[in-house]
């Protein structure tokens, strides 16, 4: 049994995996996260400093959010979070396209792909049934 303290309450709580955060915190930041969506589907064109304001959410819980995909916005919008990459801005995710695909191909080029295995033509069944003297 692994016993922690919550990163934000300072509670004890079995934990599990994910987050070291309580089960009470978690849904509390789900219950932020949703307010937080249908703000940034009814304001489009918010800024994060608007977003964290009005709905009372770190910036750093926002990028999160945006880094995990789980928020979404259009190329118009003024939210934007740089690639860990090569530093271009993006709306969503932890790389950009570009850096996605060359991380793609460079991962199928390193793993060495198996060569098909000669085939030995088969050998006469009388030969292995001789006996053999050393």
């Amino acid at each position: 049994m692994n016993v922690r303290n919550c990163r934000r309450c300072g509670r004890l709580f079995n934990y599990v995996m994910g987050q070291p955060i309580c089960p009470n915190c978690k849904e509390e930041l789900e219950e932020k996260f949703q307010e937080v969506k249908k703000y940034v589907q009814s304001h489009a064109q918010a800024t994060i400093q608007m977003v964290t304001e009005d709905c009372d959410v770190e910036a750093s819980q926002l990028q999160q959010w945006i880094r995990e995909d789980r928020l979404q916005f259009t190329d118009d919008s003024p939210i934007k979070v740089p690639c860990e990459r090569c530093g271009a801005m993006i709306g969503s995710g932890r790389f950009c396209a570009k850096c996605s695909q060359e991380m793609a191909n460079t991962l199928s080029k390193s793993i060495a792909k198996p060569e098909p295995q000669k085939k030995e033509p088969p050998k006469d069944s009388r030969e292995k049934s001789r006996m053999r003297f050393l």
